[in-house]
């Protein structure tokens, strides 16, 4: 019986760690000059590298779509009307950032 909880907990173990290995995370930046900077990475330090990002407005239509670069970038300009940064790496790893939380 102990031994069969010990395999129990063990596959249990490794099959939970790489959930929460991977944590996606981004932070986005006004440059001053009508451009939001978004960078993006994992918790374990794995790049953001062409991981899809779009910007919708408030009712959920896209105002542009593309890709974190090769530095794990996206740079674009800032939109007129309130806006949100969606950084879509599947499910469960998905980050949203308003607008209004966006400053220089």
């Amino acid at each position: 019986m102990r031994y069969g909880l010990f395999i129990l907990i063990t596959i249990f173990l490794f099959c939970t760690a790489p959930v929460f290995a991977h944590s996606p995370f981004m932070a986005c930046y006004d440059n001053g000059d009508q451009t939001i900077t978004c960078y993006g990475e994992f918790s374990d330090g794995s790049s953001a590298s062409s991981i899809p990002i779009r910007i919708i407005d408030t009712e959920g239509n896209v105002l542009l779509s593309g890709v974190m670069d090769e530095l794990g970038e996206f740079n674009f300009e800032r939109p007129e009307a309130p806006f949100t940064v969606i950084f879509d790496a599947g499910p469960g790893h998905i980050v949203k950032e308003k607008s209004a939380n966006i400053t220089q």
